[in-house]
């Protein structure tokens, strides 16, 4: 059970919404920070099954970040590079000011991150402070923030946001409901609470990767196979690093000596390095021995190939479940795509993951964005002709910039007129900055030549 927290200042409904959420944080807290372990490279092998490993091995801390790779190979082909209005002036709106405030492009990206990371993140859109951006967003990750969800109407009901922690108990939190915000904060024994009503019902929207009906708050892209497969890798590398240590010293057999070779002068045992180091030893003869003269046989060691190859299948197999190519996990028995079409078909799955994700995270990236800026204006609602407001994905596929341009040059030949717009620029492959120079300087060579035809017509009323 998680800590029951009692805090004057709140009724009986407040009170118990409080305590639900902050339950269902903490019953998801162990297996988000095992995911969070994993992703940050910080999940150690300490010990596998069995005596055959020295113990020291077990010790060595050895992590892989492949459940890491695994997260930001998908992330990085979800890229949102800026909201769009069809029929409408963003700029009108102040939506770049809203993007700077806020670093928004940077904050939603985290988001998404963490919504592959535990399945679901949360962005949440307040008024600001003095001194503060007017519109504030905010992404939470669901070690610090959960909601319950609404499958009716399509939104949270509530969402408790964990603002500080002493020693695992939450001493601050933000609890959103239905058109009313409660800031508490604990000082030693006594908490604080600030109340503020808004007409944004909850303002809050989950990021939920791969959800179904049966888990509407997703599920984790560091998914159980993953991270079993990770574990297997990391106790094939600790055997591995206990192997060559073996094999970089041969195995010697010593027939008919005794153990006297083996001890110091004051009769101590040497040390095991002093024993393997030594490069001569002299061996007494024993006359009354059954071999009077020692012999010395050595025994070839066992090479670590087996252990690099189930290393290499380990690394194919999460490439598999991660639905990227091999070659971003494996040492060998990988084929680099020479050609585009080859190169799309390695990743035609990964692609396809990352269409779906992004096809999830629009609808509450969009009511965010909307939010936001209806609250940067003053206004207690977003209007609806702001429904056209919509972000914008690089396509998770990567084109070369001759590529783009030729595939763009023979869309626009279909359609002359695209040429003369910003979405044919787009297609040949010039980018925000470049479309708006190359508009600024038509526009400013248009200008010249218009007063250089009235100069000319003046001219020529005038003679």
């Amino acid at each position: 059970m998680s800590q029951k927290l009692r805090v004057p200042g709140l009724d009986d409904d407040e009170g118990r919404t409080l305590n639900l959420l902050a339950e269902q944080l903490h019953q998801k807290k162990r297996r988000n920070e095992l995911r969070s372990s994993y992703y940050d490279a910080r999940h150690v092998l300490t010990q596998i099954g069995g005596s055959v490993i020295p113990p020291q091995y077990s010790q060595l801390g050895l992590v892989l970040g492949w459940t890491g790779k695994g997260v930001d190979g998908l992330a990085r082909r979800c890229t949102l590079e800026k909201m769009v209005w069809t029929g409408g002036d963003l700029g009108s709106l102040g939506m770049s000011t809203l993007q700077d405030s806020n670093f928004l492009l940077s904050e939603l990206s985290l988001g998404r991150t963490d919504s592959l990371l535990h399945g679901v993140s949360y962005l949440v859109t307040t008024r600001g402070d003095v001194g503060e951006p007017d519109a504030l967003v905010h992404a939470r990750d669901a070690l610090n923030a959960t909601g319950e969800w609404n499958g009716r109407a399509r939104r949270l009901d509530s969402l408790l946001s964990v603002t500080s922690r002493k020693d695992d108990r939450i001493t601050g939190f933000v609890l959103y409901l239905d058109g009313l915000t409660i800031s508490a904060q604990k000082d030693g024994a006594k908490w604080s609470i600030e109340r503020s009503e808004h007409p944004w019902g909850v303002p809050a929207e989950p990021l939920v990767y791969r959800p179904r009906s049966s888990r509407r708050m997703g599920r984790s892209r560091i998914t159980r196979p993953a991270m079993q497969l990770q574990d297997r890798a990391m106790a094939a590398l600790m055997r591995t690093e206990a192997h060559m240590d073996l094999y970089a010293i041969p195995k010697l057999i010593l027939l008919g000596a005794d153990e006297s070779i083996f001890k110091n002068p004051d009769g101590s045992m040497k040390a095991a390095w002093q024993m393997v180091m030594g490069r001569t030893h002299g061996i007494p003869d024993r006359e009354d021995g059954d071999n009077p003269r020692a012999d010395v046989k050595t025994v070839s060691s066992e090479s670590p190939a087996p252990h690099l190859a189930q290393l290499n299948a380990l690394a194919k197999l999460i490439a598999r479940e991660f639905d990227l190519p091999d070659s971003d996990f494996a040492m060998t028995d990988m084929a680099n795509p020479t050609s585009a079409d080859s190169y799309a078909g390695s990743r035609e799955n990964l692609i396809s993951e990352a269409e779906g994700a992004m096809g999830d995270w629009s609808v509450p990236i969009r009511r965010t964005v909307t939010r936001a800026l209806a609250i940067q204006n003053g206004l207690s609602a977003v209007p609806p002709e702001w429904s056209g407001i919509e972000p914008k994905w690089r396509p998770p596929i990567y084109l070369s910039r001759s590529q783009a341009s030729d595939a763009g040059s023979k869309q626009i030949a279909a359609l002359p007129w695209l040429a003369e717009t910003e979405v044919g620029l787009e297609l040949i492959g010039l980018d925000e900055q470049q479309i708006k120079r190359a508009l600024a300087e038509k526009q400013r060579s248009e200008g010249r030549a218009m007063i250089a035809e009235l100069a000319r017509r003046t001219s020529a009323l005038s003679a």
